[in-house]
């Protein structure tokens, strides 16, 4: 079942970049942040650490539907780590994820075996993980890790 994706970004000014997603989605204006440009929308870091984040969370929240439960509310942050590699230039060194659900570890059903399945479900992260080690954590309502 192969399918293609496509968008297209367009110079507005500077390193402003008009991001088009396709007629049904609304455009999103991505910028670098100062000093190099003006920080006016996200930069492609943000829109990286967005894509993996959102699609760790959908994976988890499928994986919660799959056995009927309901974690009260899913919030993850995404950090990245950048730095100069050995040429001096700036890389995605790796990229740390945190998944909080609303309630407590002990009120979900079958926890163990959500957590044993969604990430590999993870489009995104499965495939950038190839390039940039990417290490995730899922906390429950009360801040207590359960994976």
């Amino acid at each position: 079942m192969t399918h293609t994706v496509s968008i297209t970004v367009t110079q507005q000014n500077n390193y402003q970049f008009l991001v088009d997603f396709g007629d049904a989605l609304p455009q999103l204006l991505a910028d670098e942040s100062a000093p190099i440009g003006e920080g006016t929308g996200p930069s492609p870091s943000h829109l990286l650490l967005a894509a993996v984040a959102n699609c760790l969370s959908s994976s988890l929240f499928f994986a919660l539907q799959k056995f009927k439960q309901d974690a009260g509310g899913i919030t993850t942050v995404a950090t990245a780590r950048i730095d100069r590699n050995e040429e001096n230039r700036l890389r995605v060194l790796d990229i740390a994820v945190t998944i909080r659900l609303g309630k407590g570890g002990a009120e979900i059903s079958h926890l163990d075996r959500i957590l044993a399945q969604f990430e590999p479900f993870c489009t995104v992260s499965q495939s950038v993980r190839h390039g940039i080690p990417i290490s995730v954590a899922v906390e429950d309502g009360q801040g207590i890790r359960v994976n």
